[in-house]
């Protein structure tokens, strides 16, 4: 098969779909890669790094979806970029389809296998292998990302996350303690906060609470709660994960007025629409924006402010799925095992994800009826 990689254009996208050493297992199991030229440049790896690892390199991205049975990316694809797109090419990349109507339809027109790292699912249907590292990224960069803006020159309420010896530290509010919101946990308890998360399964209340064993308060979610626990908070994470579908908006728009000036909220979630009303998705070279004189952090791509770190990382989730699809091809690859079928969102026009549809108001196809041998 020849797998394409183009270089990323989303604004201020550094991550590569495929690193070198992903290119050199590819291509030992008999397949061609074609790499756009300076893909991987900012993350330091080489036009000349891809030759040696067995790629071939394009002059641009025109050329690899032209030529490219598979294209592996990072970032779902973008209007150009959807227009280059074929019947019956596969699209292997994150999606966000759920809030993202106008990139449903063009994938839709183009007849091509979409399949979407978000939806694929671990063993037993339970966890998202392909999500979890940028999560973990994400879980960790948003208190980061929240300590820098707490601060009073960037509109923040003037605190430091970790306090000092007779100043009390940041509160810290946590919506979700999925893999984001308990990576989140990790870092900001590390620097020292004084940790809320809000939760609703009961299993993962007692895992949370295990773990950090009274080092963060593990509550029950609900909205009385919340509506305390926002007034008391610095920092607020939005955490909350429906896979496929979009996020559940926690924060009211008039909620905001019962928080203190300079509360710093960072939507993890902005990708499947956002947990807060009044979020709307932002960019590394505008990150942020204030609304009643609330912070608001919604970068979409926040994982790729350390592109090296994501893209090694969602590498050594994502080379074993390329693998597969490259060998067997995507009906085999897919009809023998259902964990990897959750990943198909969209089939030759037809939207195969069952969240996507509701969310999209859109027609649902089971993904099993494309499985004629």
């Amino acid at each position: 098969m020849i797998i394409g990689v183009p270089k990323e254009i989303k604004t201020l996208e550094h991550r590569v779909g495929l690193v070198p050493s992903s290119v050199k297992e590819l291509v030992a199991h008999g397949h061609n890669v074609l790499v756009e030229t300076n893909a991987g440049a900012s993350i330091n790896f080489t036009d000349e790094d891809y030759q040696k690892a067995g790629a071939k390199i394009a002059v641009n991205a025109a050329e690899v979806f032209e030529k490219s049975e598979m294209i592996v990316k990072v970032k779902e694809p973008q209007p150009q970029e959807c227009a280059m797109l074929r019947e019956n090419q596969i699209l292997f990349t994150y999606l966000h389809l759920a809030a993202d109507a106008p990139q449903a339809e063009a994938l839709i027109s183009s007849g091509c296998i979409a399949i979407a790292y978000e939806t694929v699912t671990g063993p037993h249907g339970h966890g998202l292998p392909l999500l979890e590292p940028m999560s973990e990224i994400a879980g960790r960069l948003s208190v980061q990302v929240g300590a820098y803006y707490l601060q009073k020159h960037m509109g923040g309420l003037g605190r430091l996350i970790g306090g000092v010896p007779g100043v009390k530290p940041a509160q810290v509010l946590i919506l979700g303690g999925g893999v984001s919101g308990f990576h989140a946990a990790q870092m900001a308890t590390g620097l020292g906060a004084n940790v809320t998360i809000l939760e609703k399964s009961n299993p993962r209340m007692r895992f949370l609470d295990e773990y950090f064993h009274g080092r963060a308060n593990v509550v029950y979610s609900n909205i009385d709660v919340l509506e305390r626990e926002i007034s008391n908070a610095d920092l607020i994470i939005g955490a909350v994960l429906i896979p496929g579908a979009s996020a559940p908006k926690l924060i009211k728009k008039d909620m905001l007025s019962k928080m203190k000036n300079g509360t710093v909220i960072v939507d993890i979630a902005i990708d499947q629409g956002g947990c807060f009303e009044t979020s709307r998705a932002t960019t590394h070279d505008m990150p942020t924006y204030i609304i009643d004189n609330i912070v608001h952090y919604c970068v979409a791509n926040m994982p790729g402010a350390v592109p090296l770190t994501s893209a090694l990382a969602l590498n050594h989730s994502i080379l074993p799925y390329a693998l597969k699809l490259a060998d067997k091809g995507w009906k085999k690859s897919l009809n023998s095992d259902a964990n990897f079928l959750n990943g198909l969102n969209i089939c030759k026009g037809k939207v195969t994800n069952i969240a996507v549809a509701e969310s999209l108001n859109l027609d649902f196809t089971p993904p099993e009826s494309f499985f004629g041998f």
